[in-house]
């Protein structure tokens, strides 16, 4: 663990600035930096003795004093440390208040596309530190485009909705990237805009083939890069494209090992391709480092990266069928007291750790009971997540033949669906529109309904192949596909069922369950050969210490009778 401080010089506080002689009347007053409320500190970062953030430059206006620490700024902003970033920046208009670009950073670090909207006090402070960027005078016509960009995300940000927000961004970084052809970081940042604007319903992934031209021309001049390796790992963090990010996912770790973000991101690829080793060892060195990060900066408890790595650890875990180590998790995750910042991913692994593991499990009578755990959450922030342990109970009960409980679960998904309409969250709702599909047809099934049951889990299926899983998780708690297979199978409808799991594997490749089904049901499809293959995958697939699942015992039955009947 190690405290490090900024370059050039331990960072200086904002109360020293009545000694900075202002250059120009256009010169912010002490007043009006103080008000952006910037963050302040020495540089926290975790791993090797020397930070290691991969290389970016951006030629600037300000004076060559700053130069380092504005590379370094950058560099931080594209692996997503944007406390870190924020700290940077401010040290340098403590330095140099007329730096505009200084200014500009601090707008993006408030900004992060590709993670959750921006609260109103991330808003409120990223648009003062634009409109006193655009305020400078001196500036290039490349940094005023980059300023300019900026802004216009948050032009109007009390009544703009984030989406409209990041479409604008999106649109002025094409005209900075179109005038400044040559130039990397206009480049980069234009590919970032494009992921960031991306519909999740455009299933041509149309702006996201886009970024990756961009940076796949970008990248053999510059493999230390951090944000052409990382905004590839985002370009191409879908089952479709997955196969093209994973270079980038087998660098990033490698070019900026300071960063816990950059450690935990090759996983999303890992992940889409199905690759559980790869994917454990990723989130392992991740959670480590966001731990090392949360005791190094003095923050009490733990810090919300190390929760998101935890969600893709056990969700990996339980791919290989170990569920002595996934519950582990699940037991570790219960001893938080604390955690900084409360936020959309430390909800969502407080309610989606315990959610996989009874559920792919089948473990019902857990699932019904399974509570909204952690006290220092208030749930009625997070419907889409509180949504997940609904779920979750609303399938155990129609599993143990108790409809009436199971439909006070439906009640509550359908509120929490109302509130995000409310919210105007269309992707969220349309998630939790998805559980309230399959969790009315699981209903309707324990009814002896199945008539009514499997349109609507078809109609699940339909609408979750239709969006794109959000990126906070490794993947939906139950695969609307794989749950539709499991009742075709319930229904002794195997060749259905049989297909309906493979396209559940084409999507989501090598998950225990999706495995495991497909074998089960090819074997009562009377198709032994293609049964016999699946068993043996799911060997493949959970050779790791500790796999113990009944399934296991079972693959390994059939093909032992699969050899001695061949003999």
């Amino acid at each position: 663990m190690k405290n490090l401080p900024g370059a050039a010089c331990a960072l200086v506080l904002l109360a020293l600035l009545p000694a900075c002689r202002q250059t120009s009347r256009e010169t912010p007053s002490v007043a009006e930096i103080r008000a952006i409320n910037l963050k302040q500190g020495n540089l926290t970062m975790c791993g090797p003795a020397e930070k290691q953030l991969g290389s970016a430059t951006f030629e600037t206006s300000c004076g060559g004093a700053v130069r380092a620490n504005f590379n370094l700024g950058l560099a931080l902003l594209h692996s997503f440390e944007y406390d870190e970033a924020e700290k940077v920046f401010a040290s340098i208009i403590a330095r140099q208040p007329d730096c505009a670009m200084a200014y500009w950073g601090v707008a993006m670090a408030n900004y992060h596309p590709l993670w959750t909207p921006p609260t109103p006090v991330e808003l409120a402070k990223g648009a003062k530190a634009a409109a006193l960027a655009q305020r400078l005078p001196q500036q290039s016509a490349k940094e005023t485009a980059f300023i300019e960009a900026i802004a216009a995300f948050y032009t109007n940000w009390e009544q703009a909705d984030h989406r409209s927000r990041s479409i604008r961004f999106e649109k002025a970084m094409e005209h900075v990237y179109a005038n400044f052809p040559s130039d990397k970081e206009a480049a980069v940042f234009y590919a970032l805009a494009l992921n960031a604007s991306a519909a999740p319903t455009d299933k041509s992934f149309r702006q996201q083939r886009k970024a990756g031209a961009i940076l796949a021309g970008l990248y053999p001049n510059e493999p230390n890069h951090p944000g052409i390796v990382h905004y590839l790992i985002h370009t191409y963090d879908y089952p479709e494209l997955a196969a093209l990010g994973l270079p980038a996912a087998r660098k990033y770790a490698a070019v900026a090992p300071s960063s816990a973000h950059a450690l935990h991101m090759p996983s999303h690829i890992f992940t889409r391709l199905g690759l559980w080793n790869d994917c454990i060892e990723s989130n392992l060195a991740a959670t480590a480092s966001a731990r090392c990060y949360a005791e190094t900066a003095g923050i009490k408890g733990h810090w919300d990266e190390e929760l998101h790595g935890l969600d893709y650890l056990a969700y990996a875990y339980l791919q290989q069928g170990n569920n002595r180590q996934a519950l582990a998790q699940w037991r570790y995750l219960d001893t938080m007291q604390r955690v900084s910042p409360v936020n959309f991913k430390v909800a969502y692994a407080f309610a989606a750790v315990p959610a996989r593991y009874v559920l792919e499990n089948k473990q019902w009578a857990q699932a019904a009971q399974l509570p909204l755990r952690s006290k220092h959450l208030n749930w009625e922030q997070y419907p889409w997540q509180a949504a997940i342990v609904r779920f979750a109970r609303s399938l155990g009960f129609s599993h143990l033949g108790h409809p009436d409980s199971a439909r006070r679960e439906l009640a509550e998904l359908r509120r929490l669906h109302a509130a995000l309409l409310a919210q105007k969250d269309t992707y969220k709702a349309n998630q939790v529109q998805i559980q309230l599909h399959a969790a009315t047809a699981w209903l309707r099934f324990a009814e002896g309904k199945p008539a009514d049951a499997l349109p609507l889990m078809q109609q699940a299926a339909a609408l979750e192949a239709g969006t794109e899983k959000h990126p906070v998780t490794p993947c939906e708690v139950l695969p609307a596909q794989e749950l539709l297979a499991d009742m075709l199978l319930a229904l002794k409808r195997p060749a259905p069922a049989l297909q309906a799991y493979e396209a559940d594997l084409q999507q989501h490749p090598n998950r225990f369950n999706g495995l495991y089904g497909a074998a089960l049901a090819a074997e009562q499809a009377g198709n032994l050969e293609k049964a016999r293959r699946y068993y043996q995958q799911l060997l493949d697939v959970a050779r790791a210490p500790g796999a113990n699942r009944p399934e296991l015992a079972a693959a390994r039955a059939f093909l032992a009778q699969q050899r001695t009947q061949a003999i």
